[in-house]
């Protein structure tokens, strides 16, 4: 039996010998394909970004205008529903709030990619000086990392947000972005340490590479993997933190503007008149949210060496 099960061995490493064997990328997306979790997180991300591409021409009113025809009857303790040419009738101001839900998935993706975007930058220069260099470079900071994360990321978010003496959309952005900075520069400081052990890096200390050459053609090239699946992790929590910021009136306070954190934060006044206007940018939020978590869990699992099989 002992032998038997040695030689499907040696017989089936003789056979990834042949054919070359299978790349981690190549394993991860045979995986990813066949998992569902994979399989419905990329289905929401995708059917969400294509939505925000082409939302200006999906809408079927300008979001930015108020319609007499809605205003004219528009009360306190009415707003209009479902009604010819306006799918989900009115918005609290008379705005087409079909348009407006569209639109919103724009706004809410440019915020939450231009966010994480910022913050892998940032957190990639400091986690990549801290590890490459070490020593007091890389005590003085990961310390400044350590009191960023010592604060609740909505609580750090908000904070900086009200720094600003007028809200606006770049007020979100940085505010989101600086959260998620100390995440990458960890991550990737961890990644970098590991690097520096490894043998192809004491190899090429050893031949007189020079530290530059060591950080970016082995080290750095090694480490962002863990990053790039981060990103796609930090985004949904930059939506949520983005349209949290909105909802709290940190962000741009133009009415005018279709977002989705914005448009649930005004609508809280008109719960008992309309609560869809607060259900389905919630709604949207929840499962746009959902969605790249779902494709980042599974992006993580699939790319852990530990996971092949």
């Amino acid at each position: 039996m002992a032998t038997k099960m040695l030689r499907r061995k040696a017989e089936r490493i003789d056979e990834l010998a042949a054919s070359g064997g299978t790349s981690l990328a190549a394993d991860a997306v045979r995986r990813m394909a066949r998992s569902p979790i994979a399989i419905t997180g990329a289905v929401i991300t995708l059917l969400f970004v294509l939505l925000a591409i082409f939302a200006p021409l999906l809408a079927p009113k300008d979001p930015s205008i108020p319609y007499d025809e809605l205003k004219e009857n528009l009360t306190p303790s009415s707003i209009p529903g479902p009604m010819p040419g306006f799918l989900l009738g009115s918005d609290q101001n008379g705005y087409d709030f079909f348009s407006r839900l569209l639109v919103g998935a724009q706004q809410t993706l440019i915020v939450g990619v231009v966010a994480t975007l910022i913050g892998v930058v940032f957190g990639m220069i400091i986690g990549g000086l801290a590890g490459a260099f070490g020593g007091w470079v890389d005590t003085l900071l990961m310390r400044f990392t350590d009191i960023l994360l010592a604060i609740p990321s909505l609580l750090l978010a908000i904070s900086i947000a009200a720094l600003f003496s007028h809200g606006s959309q770049w007020t979100v952005i940085i505010a989101v972005a600086v959260v998620s900075v100390p995440i990458f520069a960890r991550l990737l400081r961890g990644a970098m340490l590991a690097q520096r052990s490894s043998d192809h890096v004491l190899a090429a200390t050893a031949l007189g590479v020079r530290r530059g050459t060591i950080v970016f053609r082995h080290m750095l090239p090694n480490s962002v993997g863990p990053v790039i699946v981060q990103a796609t992790l930090t985004l949904a929590t930059s939506i949520i933190d983005a349209a949290a910021l909105s909802f709290l009136g940190l962000g741009d306070p133009d009415p005018s503007r279709a977002e989705w954190g914005l448009m649930l934060g005004n609508s809280q006044g008109y719960l008992d008149v309309k609560p869809e206007l607060a259900f389905y940018p919630a709604i949207a939020i929840i499962v746009v949210a959902l969605g790249f978590t779902l494709l980042g869990e599974s992006l993580r699992e699939a790319l852990d060496p530990k996971n092949r099989r």
